[in-house]
């Protein structure tokens, strides 16, 4: 996720420290998100620029193997499709641009937000896309038939947001901020403020398990979906549970 702020990946060599050989460079555009491909051998970068960079890691040297290009002037947050076909783009016009990776073509747009859309998340099935906007909105599309479902209004800019992998429940971080943990379908809401600036990005657990003690009896439960991490400007880092938003643990940097 990409924020206006702050990006989540910046040009800094330490972005891709963990590359082999020299860092992969975007030019002189302001780098706003980036998303590796499961296979390990394509970056997709986008940023202050009209163009997304896909680079081929596999090369002896990393180096830009294809471009996509749309009207919008920057890029604000990356997101791909499960089956890592599809890349949805965030664009500062408020659109969400939908490429087809493997033709590098353009396929569909998402209209809706009024301003710059700042962050996105997709369902584990891929059926669904959630968005959040500098108009103080979230909304969540249906992929399959290419609409807005719902629509969330909130006080402030959404500057990251994270969907809970086993479902029900959305986390919303907000530029006032605040976190927001909302039922998708129940008006169940819980609102989180242990954070001392704006909420930049979002993340919940997807895989993994942690110990769980009943007394004597110690209990491996899986961890999918019961809790998540955000950081802020404040450069805190902050665990809480789903969905009463319980805190874990709390990291300063």
């Amino acid at each position: 996720m990409c924020l206006l702020q702050a990006p989540v990946c910046s040009s800094s060599p330490s972005c891709l420290a963990l590359l082999p050989g020299p860092p992969v460079q975007n030019r002189d555009n302001y780098i706003r998100s980036c998303k590796l491909l499961p296979d390990g051998r394509s970056l997709i970068v986008g940023g202050e620029a009209s163009t997304l960079s896909i680079w081929d890691l596999a090369a002896p040297t990393p180096r830009i193997k294809a471009e996509l290009t749309s009207s919008a002037p920057a890029c604000y947050a990356l997101a791909i499709s499960p089956d890592a076909k599809v890349c949805f783009s965030c664009c500062s016009d408020g659109n969400i641009v939908v490429w087809d990776l493997q033709n590098q073509t353009l396929v569909r747009q998402f209209q809706g937000h009024t301003d710059g859309a700042s962050c996105i998340d997709i369902s584990n099935d891929g059926t669904k896309l959630w968005t959040g906007g500098l108009d103080n909105t979230v909304r969540c599309w249906d992929l399959r038939e290419g609409r807005q479902l719902q629509q969330h209004d909130f006080s402030s800019q959404i500057f990251s947001l994270g969907y809970c992998p086993m479902g029900e429940w959305l986390a919303v971080g907000m530029e006032s901020s605040n976190v927001e943990i909302l039922h998708v379908t129940k008006p169940d809401k819980y609102q989180l403020h242990l954070h001392e600036s704006c909420v930049l990005s979002l993340k919940f657990a997807s895989c993994g398990s942690c110990w769980v003690w009943f007394g004597d009896t110690r209990l491996l439960c899986p961890s999918t979906g019961k809790w998540f991490v955000s950081t802020g400007k404040d450069n805190l880092l902050n665990a809480w549970r789903t969905p009463y938003g319980a805190s874990i643990f709390q990291v300063s940097s």
